[in-house]
This record gives structure tokens, sequence and C-alpha cells, in this order.
């Protein structure tokens, strides 16, 4: 659905795209909000008119990276955030496509942005009254929703690392993948976002206000601390894995050693029933009546003593 916000320099009101364009002159600042995934984005964003054809291709493109790209007067600014609705298909961050001149904003989305909702009712207040307002408003959004995401991450490394005994080798693998894993996932789109809003921080735009630059300024300080951090969970999380591997295979040694020691207690006792127990002539005290116990406590004894022995080299412990 295409929603339509107009700014007459005193108050703000929605309206539907028909009567924007049955406008006879230009608001003093319009935010055209396009769903990417309705039929009709393409016709939409090409009858608002004024944008150069490779800014409306990038804006409908199905795949983007964030960017900043100056066209003219106007710029062409890609940015990625956290989504509205829970969604396990696609990328953790969804995009936000946006074309801006002095007293217009094109944005497109193709997934809910969850800075969205919270930016439209900042226009709706009139908080918003031109086009640096919006973008610089919507990256400092995206980043402060992020952060507390991004310190999760590191809080939930930091929990594996301190409980590596208690939790499950399992489990603990399966948690330190899904941090490592979504840790790049957010530094693929992080890193480019911090140099998309510095690059745009310091564009010769009339548009761009000195409050605007400093507020996209310190976005971009932020995802370059977030960058900075999720390149250190990634880090640890790979380190932690490789701890937890080295458990592993520990475990594994020492139930294998464990598994010898027992074998060998055992290999001279079978030799020596099996010798006694040969169907031939000649077997010594066969007949005699304490022979059975006699042998059963030989096993016995000689039992003890392979397994003192291996106490004794403390084998176990090694």
């Amino acid at each position: 659905m295409t929603r339509v916000f107009i700014h007459d320099g005193s108050k703000v009101c929605e309206v539907d795209l028909a009567t924007y364009k049955a406008l006879a002159q230009r608001p003093h600042f319009t935010w055209v909000q396009i769903d990417g995934q309705a039929e009709d984005a393409r016709a939409v964003a090409g009858e608002c008119g004024g944008i150069p054809d490779p800014a409306l291709s990038a804006l409908l493109a199905q795949e983007t990276r964030p960017r900043c790209t100056i066209m003219g007067d106007g710029a062409l600014v890609n940015l990625r955030g956290l989504s509205a609705v829970e969604d396990d298909s696609g990328d953790p961050l969804v995009s936000i496509r946006i074309w801006a001149d002095d007293a217009r904003v094109l944005s497109v989305s193709y997934r809910p942005i969850a800075a969205l909702e919270p930016m439209i009712a900042n226009m709706v207040a009139g908080k918003i009254g031109d086009p640096g307002d919006l973008i610089a408003g919507l990256a400092q959004e995206i980043t402060e929703a992020l952060n507390p995401d991004v310190a999760e991450l590191g809080d939930g490394l930091d929990e594996i690392e301190s409980a590596l005994t208690d939790l499950g080798p399992a489990e603990s693998r399966r948690r330190v993948s899904e941090i490592r894993a979504t840790a790049i996932s957010y530094r693929r789109f992080i890193s480019p976002q911090r140099q998309a809003l510095e690059r745009l921080s310091v564009a010769e735009t009339d548009w761009l206000h000195h409050d605007d630059r400093l507020h996209l300024q310190e976005a971009a300080d932020r995802c370059a601390r977030m960058a900075e951090e999720l390149e250190a969970v990634r880090e640890r999380s790979a380190l932690a894995h490789e701890e937890l591997t080295d458990l592993r295979a520990e475990h594994m040694n020492r139930q294998a050693l464990i598994i010898s020691v027992v074998a060998l207690v055992f290999l001279p006792l079978t030799f020596v029933t099996g010798l006694l127990g040969m169907n031939v002539e000649g077997i010594p005290y066969a007949t005699a009546p304490w022979a059975f116990w006699g042998v059963v406590g030989l096993c016995g004894a000689m039992s003890i003593g392979i397994s003192g022995w291996f106490a004794a080299t403390h084998w176990l412990k090694r």
C-alpha cells in the first residue's frame, strides 16, 4: 500500500496518491512510502516524476546493499534495519530504499522494517519537516534498535563461555554457531551502512542542514562501534567453537582410555580361561574339587594386580 504524507509548512496530513498528483503546486515537503511487493509499485514510483532512471531501477531492485549515491540535487540511500515481524526467511536485516531531493522523499520497502512506524508517527506529529530530518531520524532509529541486538549477541556468548562445562556440548555448539552466523549476517550490512551514512553526512546538498549531518555522523559512529563488536563476537565464537571441539576430543580420548584399560585388565583373564577351557587331555587339576574356585581366585588376583598397577601409574589421570 502506498502512503503519502504532505507537510504544507504548518501541519501534516496523509492523502491518497491521486490527490497528491492533482496538487496544483508542490508542497513544502512530501514523503511517499511505497510497498515494493504491490503490483503497481513500479508504476507509482514512475508517476512521481523527477527521479533519474538509474535511481528508479535501484529503488525497485530485489537485492540491495547499504549505499549512498549522490545524483545531481538528489541522493539515493539504501539502509538496512531490523524487521517489524518475525520472519526466518531471507536476510535478518531488511532494506529500505530512499530517493531524496530538496522537498521530497520517496521510500520503497519490500518487507516491513521496524523503524518505519516510529518515523510515520513522528511525521504525523509534525516533528519531521524536510528530507534531512527524515533520513537522519530513520538512521538513528535503525541504529538504536540494532544496538541492543548486537549487545545481546555478546552477552549470549559470555554466558556460553562461562558455562562451557554446564551446557551439553551439542547445545553449546549449536548456540555458538547461531551467534556466529547472526554476527556475520549483521556485519555484512552494518559495515557498508556506516560508509553510506558517512558519505551522506558530507554530501553537498542544500536540504541537509548542520544538525542533520551531526545526526547522520552519530549514526555512522554507532554503526562503526557495532561493526567492531560484531567482529569481536565472530572471532570469539570461532575460539569458543575450537574450545568446544577440544573438550569433545578430550572427552572422547578419556572414554577410549577407560575402554582400553578395561580391555587390558580382561586380556590376561581371557587368555587363562581360554587356555584352561581347551577340550584336550592333560589339563592340570581338571578333576580336583577345588579347581574351579582356584581358577576364579587366580583370575581375581590377576585383575586386582593389573588394576593396582594402572592406579599406581596414574593412567586414568592422564
